[in-house]
């Protein structure tokens, strides 16, 4: 079974998350909007098949990186959520909430042994939302 098939996004929070994005967006070039910025690109193994990357940053005191307490989150693409997920609590892993579901795909959370809370996304499978 595939576990992580890629980057999904990268959360961080910040003082100022509108100056941060401006910041970004004038010296980096990312492409920022109100939420962060969404990177497309199309896979080697089916150049028709678009995939993006999502970028985004987030006040200091918000709770969507609890119960962790470290500044940033990593996103990680996966194919098959429900079974990974399955997986990992076989093997120990903790688990941080429920599956969610929106029109932008499938959604978990687990924790790293240091702390580090973790998104887990299976995209949609048409992901030109």
């Amino acid at each position: 079974m595939k576990r992580v098939t890629g980057i999904g996004g990268v959360f961080f929070k910040c003082e100022d998350p509108a100056k941060m994005k401006e910041w970004y967006g004038k010296h980096l070039g990312l492409p920022v909007t109100d939420w962060g910025a969404s990177f497309r690109w199309r896979t080697v193994e089916d150049p028709e098949k678009v995939g993006r990357t999502e970028w985004s940053t987030m006040k200091n005191d918000t709770d969507y990186l609890q119960p962790s307490d470290k500044p940033f989150m990593i996103n990680y693409r996966v194919d098959n959520l429900v079974a990974l997920l399955e997986q990992l609590k076989t093997e120990g892993v903790q688990i941080a909430g429920e599956i969610q579901e929106s029109e932008y795909g499938k959604f978990a959370w687990i924790m790293d042994p240091e702390g580090h809370k973790i998104e887990l996304w299976e995209p949609p499978a048409d992901e030109s939302l």
